[in-house]
Formats: C-alpha cells, sequence, structure tokens
C-alpha cells in the first residue's frame, strides 16, 4: 500500500492534523511521518502552525495557500485548504484515507470503523454524551464527504481502549435498565492511552533496561482535558472518567467530579437551568473557575496571586487522590506515567503529584524532572515515573491504515 493516511483531530475551533505514509506498520512508532500541523482560532481569528516535517525553504509555493488564512476561516475551509495543498505536493502520493478521532463511540463501537451514512447516523446519536466533542469530531467527516465523496474515512474512538473493563468498573449503582440501555462508564482519553502505553512497554523500558510491565500503570493524560487510566497487562481495567468526559479529575474548565446531590441544588434550589449547570460545568469550571484567572496552568504557575496556587493545590489533590483508587482498583502500583501538555511540559505539578505519591513508594529525581527526561525516578524509588509524550494522530493514521487492508 502506498500513499498517504491523513490523521485529524478537531475540537470547536481547531484542526490538528498529521500526514503519515501509508505503508504497512506493525507498531504505530514505525509509520512515517510526513507533517503535521495545526489551525486555530476557526470562525474567529484563524491561523495555521505548521510543524514537523515541513520545510518552509523549499515547500514555499505550496505552503503559501495554507499560511495564508483569512481571519474568519472555518472548519470545511481549512479542510479543503489542505486536501488541496496534499494533491498539489509533488512530494507526496495519493491520498488513501483520512482517520478521524471521535470521542464517543457508544456501546456498539469497540474498534475502529470505515464511515458510512449508517455509523454516521448512529454517532450523530450520541451527541448528547460528549456534547464539547462529539459535534466537532464527526463535523469534518461530513465535510469531507462533500469535498471528496471517494475518499475511505476511518473513526478511531476515544472509548474503545477502555472496553476491556471489568463489568464492575463500568457499572453505576443505578436500576439495573439504565445500563441495558447503555448507561456506564465508558472512559476516554483511549487514544491518548493506547499509545502511552504502547510507547512504555515496546520503547521506553526497554530503552532503560528495565522489565516490560506485566503489571500495574497508571497513566495521567492532563491537559485541558485530563483524567486517569489504570492498565493490567497494557488493557485498561479503571479510568476517572466515566459515562461522560465530565467525571473525574478537575480540569481546565471543566469540574470533573461532584456530588450529584449538588447539581440537584443548583437546579431546584438556586434554579439553574440545566442548560446553565451544563455551561457552568463544562465551560466555567475547573482551574478556571477556581482561580478566576485562567484555565491554563501556564498562566497560573507564573502567576503570584494566592487564588492560583489555590486552584494548583486542588488540581493535585484530585489527581493523588484518584491515582490512590485506582492502585487499589490494580493492587499496587509499579508504573505512573506522565503525558499531554501538562503532563509532558509542568514540571512543578509533576513533582507535587509524586510527592503525594510517596506513600506508594514513588521518589523523585528532582533534576531529571526539571530536565523534563523520560525517566524521572529516583534510583530508590519503588515506582517508576515517565514522561513521555502522547501522540493521537499517529495513533489514528496506525488504525485507519489498519482499516485499509482489511
Amino acid at each position: 500500500m502506498s500513499g498517504e493516511i491523513l490523521a485529524i483531530n478537531s475540537g470547536s475551533s481547531s484542526v490538528k492534523f498529521a500526514l503519515f505514509e501509508a505503508a504497512y506498520a506493525k507498531k504505530p512508532k514505525s509509520l512515517t511521518l510526513r507533517c503535521r500541523g495545526q489551525f486555530s482560532g476557526l470562525g474567529d481569528q484563524a491561523r495555521v502552525e505548521l510543524g514537523a516535517g515541513f520545510d518552509e525553504a523549499a515547500d514555499e509555493a505550496y505552503t503559501a495557500a495554507l499560511r495564508n488564512v483569512p481571519p474568519m476561516l472555518g472548519h470545511q475551509g481549512a479542510l479543503a485548504r489542505l486536501l488541496e495543498w496534499i494533491e498539489a505536493n509533488p512530494a507526496l502520493g495519493d491520498l488513501r484515507a483520512v482517520g478521524h478521532r471521535i470521542v464517543h463511540g457508544g456501546a456498539r463501537y469497540r474498534d475502529p470503523v470505515r464511515l458510512d451514512e449508517t455509523s454516521l447516523a448512529e454517532l450523530e446519536a450520541l451527541v448528547a454524551l460528549a456534547p464539547l466533542h462529539q459535534p466537532y469530531g464527526l463535523a469534518p467527516v461530513r465535510a469531507l464527504a462533500g469535498l471528496r465523496p471517494a475518499l475511505p474515512q476511518v473513526a478511531c474512538f476515544d472509548t474503545a481502549f477502555h472496553a476491556t473493563q471489568p463489568a464492575v468498573a463500568q457499572t453505576f449503582p443505578l436500576p439495573r435498565r439504565f445500563r441495558q440501555e447503555g448507561v456506564i462508564r465508558y472512559g476516554f482519553h483511549g487514544l491518548s492511552f493506547d499509545y502511552v502505553s504502547r510507547a512504555l512497554a515496546e520503547q521506553v523500558l526497554p530503552k532503560h533496561h528495565q522489565a516490560t510491565p506485566g503489571g500495574r500503570v497508571v497513566i495521567a493524560h492532563l491537559g485541558n482535558g485530563a483524567s486517569l487510566c489504570a492498565l493490567r497487562d497494557g488493557r485498561s481495567v479503571a479510568a476517572t472518567t466515566g459515562f461522560t468526559a465530565l467525571e473525574g479529575l478537575m480540569m481546565g474548565t471543566r469540574s470533573g467530579s461532584l456530588d450529584p446531590g449538588l447539581v440537584l441544588h443548583l437546579i431546584l434550589q438556586e434554579g439553574m437551568s440545566a442548560e446553565a449547570v451544563q455551561r457552568m460545568l463544562y465551560k466555567q469550571s475547573g482551574l478556571l473557575g477556581v482561580s478566576g484567572i485562567s484555565g491554563d496552568m501556564r498562566e497560573l504557575l507564573i502567576s503570584e496571586a494566592p487564588e492560583a496556587a489555590e486552584a494548583i493545590e486542588l488540581y493535585v489533590y484530585r489527581i493523588v487522590r484518584e491515582i490512590g483508587s485506582l492502585a487499589a482498583a490494580l493492587g499496587g502500583l509499579d508504573h505512573l506515567v506522565f503525558t499531554a501538555g501538562i503532563g509532558e511540559h509542568a514540571a512543578p505539578v509533576r513533582a507535587a503529584i509524586v510527592q503525594g505519591c510517596e506513600w506508594l513508594g514513588a521518589g523523585l529525581d528532582a533534576g531529571a524532572n526539571a530536565d523534563h527526561a523520560t525517566n524521572i525516578a529516583a534510583a530508590d524509588s519503588q515506582v517508576g515515573l515517565w514522561v513521555i509524550p502522547t501522540d493521537e494522530e499517529r495513533m489514528i493514521a496506525w488504525y485507519a491504515a489498519a482499516e485499509l487492508t482489511r
């Protein structure tokens, strides 16, 4: 198989993209990256960032159409420009397929699927379960179907990785009929956990002369959205997110887990509408709500305001509590892995979390942590401590390429 695979990770105002060679690869890491970038500020102040794989001097004639974007460029316009650039660039082969990150696959979709009208309609019916993500993941599918109807499109699901969890980890203590109707703990950030768990086992631990983990791993995906996943033998057994991506950890603008009675109080006693509560929990809470300053950890770490320190302290406290919960589900902890924007770049946050996990035998190498090394564990640490960059787009492309070979 020759040509290219395009991976799309679409948000409310952004489109991350990465282009890989479509050649068969046994492991995601073996895929050859051609280029990656991101459109952001779509519909308002659109701009594009061209990352790895772009040689601006050599590609200037081809990148001009990508770079010079009008401020009000929308998702469909961004995708059209991207397709035109790929097709006009003589250094690239034919585009064979597009893979998409789709947050929610529901109870039915536990593996990547080639999209058609039936599957697309079923996924659109799940919008209420992931209102901040599902519509924006599916919109590019519709747009590309109009732009290039014959181009195969593959959906890769964040929920699929967690389908291996035992029933006891997925079940809510509600009347039985709700589980039969699909009301279960699904878990999210699965593409990230999938990639990082493979990287840990196949690359990081062998390089550091440690045995492949047969045991107990917690991966901390800490970005604007955040969650933890407990893995045994590389398979998800529990996660902090559940029926929606709102549950679990405190996030950039999301509250994470709350007493459900508090939600009832806000509606019944405070007179808030369900829509107002939803807006507050998804967009006005978390780091932003507690600090009153920002949902961006980078801004809070440099702020001298006591409210910023309080928000960071609560963020770390909630993570440490949940690590303890997952360690209990695993029966101990062998490795703790940090990934995503905060996990990969915020050394003070990692240090505070590891300090809170000293009771598990975790010990930090402060110098390695400050240098953002891969291995940040002290020599006498009983828990492996790792920083592994995630690559959801690579995972998407790998699954899409595999679908083409079926």
